[in-house]
Protein backbone atom coordinates (compact mmCIF):
# COMPACT_ATOMS: atom_id res chain seq x y z
CA UNK A 1 0.00 0.00 0.00
CA UNK A 2 1.34 3.42 -0.95
CA UNK A 3 -0.10 6.70 0.34
CA UNK A 4 0.10 10.11 -1.35
CA UNK A 5 -1.40 13.46 -0.41
CA UNK A 6 -4.43 14.19 -2.61
CA UNK A 7 -5.54 17.52 -1.14
CA UNK A 8 -5.48 19.74 1.93
CA UNK A 9 -8.77 20.85 3.55
CA UNK A 10 -9.17 24.51 4.47
CA UNK A 11 -12.40 25.54 6.22
CA UNK A 12 -13.24 29.21 5.65
CA UNK A 13 -15.54 31.88 7.04
CA UNK A 14 -16.08 33.17 3.46
CA UNK A 15 -15.36 30.45 0.90
CA UNK A 16 -15.77 32.66 -2.16
CA UNK A 17 -13.49 35.44 -0.88
CA UNK A 18 -10.82 32.96 0.20
CA UNK A 19 -11.00 31.10 -3.14
CA UNK A 20 -10.66 34.42 -4.97
CA UNK A 21 -7.58 35.34 -2.90
CA UNK A 22 -5.82 32.04 -3.67
CA UNK A 23 -6.62 32.48 -7.37
CA UNK A 24 -5.49 36.13 -7.51
CA UNK A 25 -2.47 35.97 -5.21
CA UNK A 26 -1.08 32.46 -5.66
CA UNK A 27 -2.22 31.68 -9.20
CA UNK A 28 -4.51 28.82 -8.15
CA UNK A 29 -7.10 27.51 -10.59
CA UNK A 30 -10.59 26.54 -9.41
CA UNK A 31 -11.09 23.02 -10.77
CA UNK A 32 -14.35 22.22 -8.95
CA UNK A 33 -17.27 23.96 -7.25
CA UNK A 34 -20.19 22.15 -5.64
CA UNK A 35 -22.43 25.16 -6.49
CA UNK A 36 -24.08 25.07 -3.07
CA UNK A 37 -24.68 28.03 -0.78
CA UNK A 38 -22.08 28.64 0.50
CA UNK A 39 -20.03 26.91 -2.17
CA UNK A 40 -17.09 24.59 -1.63
CA UNK A 41 -14.16 24.60 -4.06
CA UNK A 42 -11.19 22.50 -5.07
CA UNK A 43 -8.25 24.67 -6.19
CA UNK A 44 -5.10 23.53 -7.94
CA UNK A 45 -1.99 25.49 -7.02
CA UNK A 46 0.89 25.69 -9.50
CA UNK A 47 2.89 22.53 -8.87
CA UNK A 48 -0.26 20.36 -8.63
CA UNK A 49 -1.15 20.76 -4.92
CA UNK A 50 -4.93 20.67 -4.38
CA UNK A 51 -6.71 22.71 -1.69
CA UNK A 52 -10.34 22.12 -0.73
CA UNK A 53 -12.01 25.28 0.58
CA UNK A 54 -15.29 24.66 2.40
CA UNK A 55 -17.53 26.42 4.93
CA UNK A 56 -16.23 26.54 8.51
CA UNK A 57 -18.58 25.86 11.42
CA UNK A 58 -16.52 27.89 13.89
CA UNK A 59 -13.31 29.89 14.18
CA UNK A 60 -10.54 30.22 16.74
CA UNK A 61 -8.48 33.32 17.46
CA UNK A 62 -5.34 31.12 17.56
CA UNK A 63 -5.44 30.34 13.81
CA UNK A 64 -2.17 32.21 13.19
CA UNK A 65 -0.35 30.57 16.14
CA UNK A 66 2.22 28.33 14.46
CA UNK A 67 2.68 26.36 17.71
CA UNK A 68 -1.01 25.45 18.12
CA UNK A 69 -1.49 21.68 17.86
CA UNK A 70 -2.69 20.45 14.46
CA UNK A 71 -1.85 21.40 10.86
CA UNK A 72 -0.41 24.90 11.07
CA UNK A 73 0.96 26.13 7.75
CA UNK A 74 1.25 25.50 4.04
CA UNK A 75 4.83 25.70 2.75
CA UNK A 76 5.26 26.95 -0.82
CA UNK A 77 8.62 26.06 -2.32
CA UNK A 78 10.20 28.77 -4.47
CA UNK A 79 13.51 29.27 -6.25
CA UNK A 80 14.00 32.71 -4.70
CA UNK A 81 12.32 34.06 -1.58
CA UNK A 82 13.37 37.59 -2.53
CA UNK A 83 11.69 37.42 -5.95
CA UNK A 84 8.58 35.66 -4.61
CA UNK A 85 8.27 38.21 -1.79
CA UNK A 86 8.42 41.12 -4.25
CA UNK A 87 5.79 39.52 -6.49
CA UNK A 88 3.44 38.74 -3.60
CA UNK A 89 3.82 42.26 -2.17
CA UNK A 90 2.70 43.60 -5.57
CA UNK A 91 -0.41 41.41 -5.15
CA UNK A 92 -1.17 42.90 -1.71
CA UNK A 93 0.51 40.41 0.65
CA UNK A 94 2.04 41.91 3.79
CA UNK A 95 5.02 40.27 5.46
CA UNK A 96 5.50 41.06 9.14
CA UNK A 97 8.36 38.70 10.04
CA UNK A 98 11.88 38.59 8.62
CA UNK A 99 13.29 35.74 6.57
CA UNK A 100 14.36 32.93 8.94
CA UNK A 101 16.47 29.77 8.65
CA UNK A 102 14.49 26.71 7.55
CA UNK A 103 14.66 23.44 9.44
CA UNK A 104 16.81 21.13 7.32
CA UNK A 105 18.49 23.94 5.38
CA UNK A 106 17.47 26.98 3.40
CA UNK A 107 15.22 29.80 4.52
CA UNK A 108 11.55 30.57 5.11
CA UNK A 109 9.29 33.61 5.12
CA UNK A 110 5.83 33.48 6.72
CA UNK A 111 2.66 35.32 5.69
CA UNK A 112 -1.09 34.81 6.09
CA UNK A 113 -4.15 34.60 3.87
CA UNK A 114 -7.10 36.96 4.58
CA UNK A 115 -8.53 34.56 7.19
CA UNK A 116 -5.25 34.33 9.11
CA UNK A 117 -4.16 30.89 7.87
CA UNK A 118 -0.38 30.62 7.84
CA UNK A 119 1.62 30.04 4.69
CA UNK A 120 5.31 30.37 4.08
CA UNK A 121 7.73 30.55 1.26
CA UNK A 122 10.61 28.10 1.50
CA UNK A 123 13.84 28.29 -0.50
CA UNK A 124 16.11 25.24 -0.28
CA UNK A 125 19.68 24.71 -1.45
CA UNK A 126 20.31 22.05 -4.11
CA UNK A 127 21.81 19.66 -1.56
CA UNK A 128 18.81 19.09 0.69
CA UNK A 129 17.07 16.01 2.04
CA UNK A 130 13.73 17.45 0.84
CA UNK A 131 14.00 16.60 -2.84
CA UNK A 132 14.88 18.52 -5.95
CA UNK A 133 14.85 22.32 -5.94
CA UNK A 134 12.07 24.13 -7.77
Amino acid sequence: MQFAVEHIGLPARDTVALKDWYVRVLGAVAVYSDNKTPPAFILRLPGETLIEIYQANSTAPQTADNKLAGWRHLALRVQSIALAKTELEQRGVTFTDPVKPAMGGGKVLFFADPEGNLLHLVERPAETPFGKPV
